[in-house]
């Protein structure tokens, strides 16, 4: 039997919840599928930075990349500052495992109801390409002046050919595996004259390797709106960084609740471990009641195991993701019930082998 690694980070929050519904699902379709996840728990996330003033062990990343996959919950408490649990954990896994890609489908299932009036499922069927190493996050700039009227703070984008090739080509290839053959072009080179100009010239160039795919380039702004006033006309978004990362919180939004929202961050290279997640936060909110909707992890580790060539149980796995929203006897509260996390873990285990 074929046994994949898997590092485990359930982080914060309503990770600790989700991320064993999810692994109770990876592993079922495990034995129906003649292979087997070997998971492996690290403690890493606020927690730990509290006790130790990391957010995950000195020689985390080394450990990590022995692994197939990684499979992460959510990360961020009110304790610690969102850009310490960002830039000392996620951050650092995506740029150690060259994790260029953020991909995230964004895609309203039958049986929920979209706040878009009037929008089915035929209406919201996107899917996000986000470069996910360059761009404001690369963490470069500072600040000046401290406590003083004249102070100062600087953030750089940084965008390299290599960079934006390299996701545009990915976007490309998405593009023209799906039926409508659609590709969209976040920019913002009316005010953006250096970066986005350059983003937009080099998506150009590539462009023209993929005559099939139909191509269009919108500003951010443009984007936003349409993919509110007519997501049924857009089909995969090409993003920047920051720019992928807004849209597909209004990809997820459109589509229902942030609680059915996965995503994935690839090597295409596979020289290091992919790793997915729900893009939800770790809602502290809400953390401890056993109400989490753990619909968009289970969707993660369906993605994990497409990306680990599993795509047989990924296929069953969404189905019965599918069965269980159409039938709509259970929801969490963010959709509308008043189900619980093992509720819905449940009722997705039994479709399962329905």
């Amino acid at each position: 039997m074929k046994t994949y690694r898997i590092a485990v980070i359930a982080g914060d929050g309503i990770g600790q919840e989700v991320i064993p519904a999810g692994i109770t699902v990876l592993n079922i379709v495990g034995e129906q599928h003649d292979f087997r996840c070997e998971f492996t728990e690290f403690p890493w996330g606020c927690d730990f930075y509290l006790r130790s003033g990391r957010m995950l062990d000195p020689d985390g990343l080394d450990q990590v990349r022995a692994f197939d996959a990684i499979y992460f919950g959510a990360i961020g408490d009110p304790r610690v500052a969102d850009h310490i649990s960002a830039r000392e954990l996620i951050l650092p896994l995506r740029l150690a495992c060259g994790q260029y890609v953020n991909l995230r489908p964004m895609r309203l299932l039958a049986g929920i109801d979209s706040p878009l009036k009037g929008r089915t499922a035929a209406d919201i069927d996107m899917v996000c390409v986000r470069e996910n190493s360059e761009g404001e996050y690369c963490g470069i700039g500072g600040r000046l002046h401290a406590g003083t009227p004249d102070e100062l703070a600087q953030q750089t984008g940084i965008f390299t050919r290599k960079g934006i090739e390299r996701i545009a080509r990915y976007a490309f290839e998405v593009a023209r595996s799906r039926p409508r053959k659609l590709l969209a072009s976040a920019t913002k080179s009316n005010a953006l004259q250096h970066a986005m100009v350059f983003w937009d010239e080099v998506v150009a160039d590539v462009a023209k390797d993929y005559p099939d795919v139909t191509f269009g380039k919108y500003h951010v702004d443009a984007l936003a709106a349409r993919m509110v006033t007519h997501p049924d006309t857009l089909d995969v978004i090409v993003a920047s960084n920051m720019f992928g990362d807004i849209l597909t919180d209004i990809g997820s939004a459109i589509s229902g609740s942030l609680g059915v929202g996965p995503g994935g961050n690839i090597n295409p290279d596979r020289t290091a471990p992919s790793m997915f997640e729900p893009i939800h936060g770790s809602a502290p909110d809400i953390a401890g009641k056993g109400i989490a909707n753990p619909i968009a992890t289970i969707w993660a580790g369906a993605m994990m195991l497409d990306h680990l060539g599993e795509r047989a149980a990924h296929d069953r796995i969404l189905t019965a993701i599918e069965r269980v929203i159409g039938d709509g006897r259970v929801r969490t509260p963010d959709l509308g019930g008043t189900s619980t996390t093992a509720d819905m873990a449940k009722a997705v285990t039994a479709a399962l082998t329905a």
